[in-house]
């Protein structure tokens, strides 16, 4: 890069965490690193990336940048245009903040599923630029280096690990640049993203206690506006639920609808912007609120219910197993979605089999008269990719 200086960018994810502890062990002061405070990130979690990356000798400062970002996704519900938005907001809040440095090149954690998913169009990701053709130079007065382009999330874990960042750097939780944004399904809001804030605190808490914990688990959001699912698809997930159980099918009056909100998915090695189906009924307990565990049937018992659906309907992306419900007002009420995976490298990746008396005492947790119902996914990746948007 020559004698000038660079700045990085750092969430305190793995990725970027790795980037910046090696790229400051080449260029000592000449680095800055920039952390950006979009509004998206989990309860207490500027404070404790403060003093994560501090602890590794950066040179960080912190910028405080909420209302430009909820500006820009304003009104926008699909997650392309969000994460376009997302990405022509945060790199020109970098651009004017590394000119204001005298940097004139950004170094980034960009790794390999991020440009592969990216170029075969799967979802754009939000640090993925130059593969793009994206003229970093004239857009936003940089240019970029990407030292981890080729490696996968386990070898970047060892490459921070021999770098010396402490354990809770190199195995934390995969958290994506945009944030909570992309657990954020529709048109984001502040009052949309307070509550998934608080649900992820209860999900995380909760599954952190399994042993072994997931590979990655999460908590997404989705406005609670739904549609009745087609007789081919209601009647695969019934036949499906009967095979699981080994009984004659869902009890009466179980539901399979439509989310009206959509998710990113992945067929064929390429996008898939598609339909979420709902499954839920009496069986599953809902509404006892007791958090007994009992009613219902463990979600391992389910994890065939995708692929029968799908076949039925190949616009669905993910299928959701309800796990509680309150007394949901209804309009302007929210659909949680629980997320566990276990992955090695995150390109594929399967449900964990969370216990039923685990998810029943989330939704417990988690309903409110914001929250009318709480789910679990069921879908490995492929069809479905980790994150929803």
């Amino acid at each position: 890069m020559g004698e000038g200086r660079a700045a990085i960018a750092t969430s305190g994810g793995v990725d970027s965490t790795a980037c910046a502890a090696l790229a400051h062990r080449a260029l000592g002061d000449r680095l800055i690193c920039f952390f950006l405070d979009t509004g998206f990130m989990r309860e207490g979690e500027v404070e404790e990336v403060r003093n994560l990356l501090t602890s590794l000798g950066l040179p960080l400062k912190v910028l405080s940048v909420r209302e430009r970002f909820l500006e820009a996704l304003r009104g926008k519900e699909d997650a392309e245009a969000k994460r376009v938005a997302f990405r022509e907001t945060f790199y020109t809040v970098l651009g004017e903040a590394a000119r204001a440095e005298g940097c004139r090149i950004m170094i980034q954690g960009t790794i390999a599923p991020d440009w592969i998913e990216t170029s075969g169009g799967i979802k754009t990701q939000h640090n993925v630029l130059e593969q793009l053709g994206v003229d970093t130079v004239g857009r936003f007065g940089f240019r970029i280096l990407e030292p981890l382009l080729e490696l996968y999330k386990d070898q970047v874990r060892a490459l921070a690990r021999y770098l010396g960042a402490r354990v809770e750097a190199s195995e934390r939780q995969p958290f994506p640049g945009p944030g909570l944004m992309v657990r954020c399904i529709g048109e984001v809001t502040a009052e949309k993203i307070d509550v998934l804030r608080a649900a992820t605190c209860v999900v995380e808490e909760e599954l952190g206690r399994l042993r072994p914990p997931p590979g990655q688990y999460l908590a997404a959001i989705a406005d609670d506006r739904r549609s009745a699912a087609g007789e081919g698809v209601a009647s695969a997930a019934a036949s499906a639920a009967a095979v699981a159980a080994a009984a004659a099918g869902l009890v009466p009056g179980a539901r399979v609808e439509y989310l009206k909100g959509r998710a990113t998915g992945v067929k064929g090695d390429e996008r898939a912007y598609g339909r979420m189906v709902i499954v839920s009924g009496d069986d599953n307990g809902n509404g006892d609120g007791d958090g007994d565990g009992k009613g219902g049937r463990e979600p391992s018992e389910l994890f065939g219910l995708p692929e029968r659906v799908i076949h039925e309907d190949p616009d669905v992306v993910r299928v959701l197993y309800t796990v509680g419900t309150g007394r949901g007002t209804g309009r302007g009420s929210y659909v949680v979605i629980v997320r566990a995976v276990d992955t090695r490298d995150f390109m594929t990746a399967k449900p964990t089999a969370v216990p039923l008396v685990v998810l029943k005492r989330i939704a417990e947790r988690v309903l409110s008269d914001k929250v009318s119902t709480v789910c679990y996914d069921l879908t490995s990746k492929p069809p479905a990719t980790v994150e929803f948007e």
